[in-house]
């Protein structure tokens, strides 16, 4: 799954865990890149399934639950507390207030007032989603997506797709770069870029990094340092595995 496609899912797809493609005819998951065809008819143990079931199946067993994959998200992005997110999960659990009360300490009474807290802060969200859809001007660029491990979302990051295209056109020539941008928000475009030759969910040495970086500009260390540096990828303490962030 590419970012865009989770941010751009309604409040419904994300609630089941992924959204239907009609350019493409597949169902995407929207925790990973998992695609499932419609018209294929994929095999599970003894059964044969249509893809709506076949990633149906593939949320559950891969990713346990919309809510367990929404939950673990960055405080950034819920724009819940720890304390909060705790509470969400018991609600989702099943567990009553006084269960909950017994686990967290207080009493049942604390945990209603969370309820109701939640409860207007649900509201509030309605409210805010009514009043951004209202402000919309569909004349204007939207920003491009950015990877969900950005240390620090700030206008730096304000950058929409003409943007994004003026710059690759001006610093990738026929995919190779002969200069490093210094300006925060072209170095941004740039990194982001590069990390369309990487792949989710695999690990690669230093030594693959280097080689898939250097296709594009030969000072590879500086780019791995950056990608690193902002959050694109991540590495073990060693220093020798190398994966890509979502």
């Amino acid at each position: 799954m590419t970012k865009n496609a989770r941010w751009d899912a309604t409040i419904a797809e994300l609630q089941v865990g992924f959204r239907y493609n009609k350019k493409h005819e597949e169902y995407q998951c929207l925790f990973c890149d998992q695609t499932f065809s419609k018209g294929v008819i994929y095999p599970y143990h003894e059964l044969l399934l249509e893809a709506q079931k076949a990633i149906e199946l593939h949320i559950r067993t891969q990713h346990e639950s919309p809510f367990n994959q929404l939950i673990q998200m960055d405080k950034r992005y819920t724009g819940i507390s720890e304390q909060q997110r705790d509470i969400l999960k018991y609600f989702y659990d099943g567990l009553d207030d006084k269960k909950i009360a017994e686990i967290v300490g207080g009493s049942p009474s604390t945990i209603r007032n969370y309820r109701f807290k939640l409860k207007e802060k649900e509201k509030q969200a309605k409210v805010f989603l009514a009043l951004m859809a209202l402000t919309r001007d569909p004349q204007k660029e939207p920003f491009i997506h950015f990877h969900e491990g950005a240390k620090m979302m700030d206008e730096r990051y304000a950058i929409t797709a003409k943007e994004e295209s003026q710059i690759l056109e001006t610093y990738i020539i026929d995919g190779k770069m002969t200069v490093f941008p210094r300006k925060e928000k072209k170095k941004l475009v740039i990194l982001r870029y590069l990390m369309n030759d990487f792949e989710f969910d695999r690990i690669y040495s230093e030594k693959e990094v280097n080689q898939i970086l250097q296709r594009t500009y030969a000072d590879f260390v500086t780019l791995r340092r950056y990608l690193i540096e902002y959050g694109f990828m991540k590495r073990d303490k060693e220093g020798s595995q190398y994966w890509k962030n979502r």
